[in-house]
């Protein structure tokens, strides 16, 4: 059964693809709350004196109980001395600065808690990417007397401390005040990033050396967006290795060697465990837990890596940091440790149009203008406006070949049954009026790298979420006008109008194009195209009613142009009486043929004469 679900899930998704693309050559070419301004610009506090506090905790027991340290050392061995400590009752220790607030537990010395300050959820809640047990740190190693031991099962020693306005919090497991295995967290201001390590000292001769030590760090994605579905797709788990090259899992296990830094990415948000020193290897594992809507509603997936920790001289020694904060692309591209990776913002030529183009002038747009809908529709009639000159060649090739019709339809009449001396003919006339039936192709297929870097950009823009625009509360989600009383397959339970508007206007431009011709340019055995035209409009209308509406608004407001200026390039720019007239001038004229033609006319040729005497 499960794998008859995935074919038909690859066959859906390859139907959708499909239409996407065939679109887009015709075409000719997913409550503003966030108040606060984020920036990761260090402010350098004033100068003080280091200040050490230690939390609090009330100590019901006496350290020094013999009892008490026997118990907990036939159980634990030499690490039962953390249990007789003030830290073995709980409690936790808190971090903060002015981005983000963590709890960090002595039970497992790791964070129990992460808020970020300045977002909310699409239900007005509070952003967490840790709470409530949904994430684990554990380190499982051996020791030399036999023991196997788990540090989230263990008790740390909390010990904070400020230092010219940096918090560092000291987790130590104990063996003895000297000895211990110690997780350090330091935090700054104005920053997601904070420094993680992991080291030890004097455990040479409690930890065995033979059996390396495992790091495991687990995470359950909480849901953040308005269609748990549509945040599942670009929730994933992101990996560096080899020092620059990235990998990406979204459901399954895998292993990589020299791993730089592993991510969970939860579309807008991201948790992200960086060392300095590459792990050797890594295995990771994702689980989806989206199957449904309506039922699956609190988390998206679980993400898992395990490490091991190789020992040097006995002893635990890695310098790391951890991130929490937005899949926000300045943010990450601006630590200079190729983060920007997270984001998906497409292979190849696709993401660089994004980073060195898109990305930079949607910026200044949505910094000059009032919103970021209008940025939308100003970058759209840029785009639009820049690819004009394409749009002019196709439209130009269209009419060269509406004139050259009929003589077409002549030849076809004329050599029906000689197919090779019909193509050989109907080459000769194209070469001769100047036109080919491809030059109308290559301009849509030139366009489509700005529409997928485009259909990249938009889901992924941070920028947009919770941005409202028009009647769309969340340019980063879809917009609703109706809530309908069930769900449809693939298309939902509510209705968006951007991804109606765009679909139209989809539709008209098509009939502009290709509608009139495109039964008279029917070949056998081919698709029927006028069903292609009629389906095109109808896959985006179903695909995009849950993406997100900036992505809708595009496609809306470039179709709309696009109209726009082939009305003007029809009626104002091409006159289809001189083109007639030059066709006519131009087969008067010798045409001189370059090699490839010439070479392909004379193969031509042969295999025509070929042809006669094999009838002979």
């Amino acid at each position: 059964m499960e794998e008859k679900k995935i074919d038909i899930q690859s066959i859906i998704g390859f139907i959708l693809i499909g239409g996407i693309l065939l679109w887009m050559l015709y075409n000719n070419t997913p409550e503003e709350t966030d108040t606060n301004e984020i920036t990761t610009e260090q402010v350098v506090p004033e100068k003080k004196d280091t200040e050490t506090r230690t939390p609090e905790i009330q100590d019901n027991r006496p350290s020094n109980d013999s009892t008490a340290l026997a118990d907990a050392q036939r159980r634990l061995g030499a690490f039962g001395y953390s249990e007789t400590l003030p830290s073995a009752q709980g409690g936790t220790t808190t971090i903060e600065n002015d981005l983000l607030i963590l709890k960090v537990a002595n039970k497992g010395g790791y964070i129990e808690e992460a808020r970020l300050k300045n977002f909310k959820t699409y239900d007005s809640i509070p952003v967490y990417l840790i709470k409530d047990g949904n994430a684990s740190l554990n380190i499982t190693f051996s020791t030399t007397d036999g023991r196997t031991l788990n540090t989230e099962n263990l008790f740390f020693e909390p010990e904070l401390t400020e230092n010219n306005g940096n918090q560092i919090l000291s987790m130590k497991l104990k063996v003895s005040d000297k000895e211990y295995l110690e997780y350090r967290y330091a935090m700054r201001p104005g920053e997601y990033m904070l420094d993680f390590s992991i080291n030890s000292e004097g455990l040479t001769g409690v930890l065995n050396s033979s059996v390396t030590p495992v790091l495991d760090w687990k995470l359950k994605g909480y849901r953040h967006a308005k269609s748990i579905s549509y945040e599942n797709r670009y929730t994933d788990l992101i990996y560096e290795y080899d020092g620059e090259d990235d990998d990406n899992l979204s459901g399954g296990d895998d292993e990589e060697d020299d791993v730089s830094y592993i991510a969970y990415r939860q579309h807008f948000f991201t948790s992200i465990l960086l060392t300095d020193t590459p792990f050797e290897k890594a295995y990771f594992e994702v689980e989806n837990l989206v199957e449904d809507e309506e039922i699956d509603t609190v988390y998206t997936k679980t993400f898992a890596s395990s490490i091991p920790l190789k020992l040097k001289a006995g002893e635990l020694n890695y310098n790391m940091n951890w991130y929490y904060g937005p899949s926000d692309y300045k943010i990450l591209n601006d630590y200079d440790r190729n983060l920007d990776e997270i984001i998906p913002l497409g292979w190849g030529i696709f993401g660089w149009i994004n980073k060195y183009l898109f990305i930079p002038f949607f910026a200044f747009l949505s910094g000059v203008l009032p919103s970021y809908g209008l940025a939308i529709i100003a970058m759209t009639i840029v785009v639009r406006i820049v690819l004009s000159p394409v749009t002019y060649k196709s439209y130009l090739s269209q009419a060269k070949m509406k004139i050259l019709r009929p003589e077409i339809n002549e030849l076809n009449e004329k050599y029906k049954d000689n197919a090779m001396k019909k193509q050989q003919e109907t080459m000769k006339l194209y070469s001769k009026a100047g036109a080919s039936p491809m030059s109308g192709c290559l301009p849509a297929l030139m366009q489509i790298p700005v529409f997928y870097a485009l259909f990249q950009f938009f889901p992924s823009a941070f920028q947009l979420r919770q941005k409202d625009f028009l009647w769309a509360d969340d340019l980063s989600s879809y917009d609703v006008i109706a809530e309908l009383p069930f769900t449809i397959p693939f298309y939902g339970d509510h209705v968006s109008l951007f991804p109606i508007l765009a679909s139209v206007a989809i539709f008209i431009y098509m009939m502009m194009t290709t509608g009139q011709s495109m039964q008279a340019n029917q070949q056998p055995g081919m698709p029927n195209m006028k069903f292609l035209m009629y389906l095109s409009p109808l896959i985006m209308l179903i695909f995009f009613n849950n993406y997100a509406s900036g992505l809708s608004l595009y496609y809306f407001t470039s179709n709309l142009i696009t109209i726009g200026i082939m009305l003007v390039i029809k009626y104002v720019i091409i006159d289809e009486d001189k083109i007639h007239a030059k066709i006519q001038e131009n087969k008067k004229k010798p045409k001189k043929q370059n090699r490839f033609t010439k070479k392909f006319q004379e193969m031509m040729e042969q295999a025509e004469e070929q042809q006669k005497k094999q009838k002979k």
